[in-house]
């Protein structure tokens, strides 16, 4: 089996609910800009049925320099720190390589 370098994450934002809309919006101004960036495969934003206050962000990369080059995009810590004050806990981020061929 090839070496896969693509990276996938799940990022894990819960806002505090009185802030859950200003939270959402924030997490959008994400999605377009991402995408647009090299190196993107795909990049979701969730809200989680039943607990409308915790959002998902799911993403893949083709690979590490890539999520690195997304980390380092001005929109990103533009966001995050407009988002930090807003939240529940702290940003949960999961990163993971691929162990199955791809489809």
């Amino acid at each position: 089996m090839a070496k896969i370098e693509e990276r996938h994450i799940i990022c894990v934002v819960r806002a505090k609910t009185e802030h859950r809309d200003k939270v959402h919006q924030l997490l959008l101004d994400l999605v377009d800009p991402a995408r647009a960036e090299p190196g993107c495969l795909y990049y979701d934003l969730y809200q989680q049925q039943g607990q409308p206050d915790t959002f998902r962000i799911v993403d893949g990369w083709i690979s590490a320099a890539a999520v690195e080059a997304h980390a380092a995009h001005p929109n990103v810590p533009r966001v995050v720190e407009q988002l930090l004050p807003l939240l529940d806990s702290p940003l949960e981020v999961i990163t993971s390589t691929r162990v199955s061929d791809p489809a």
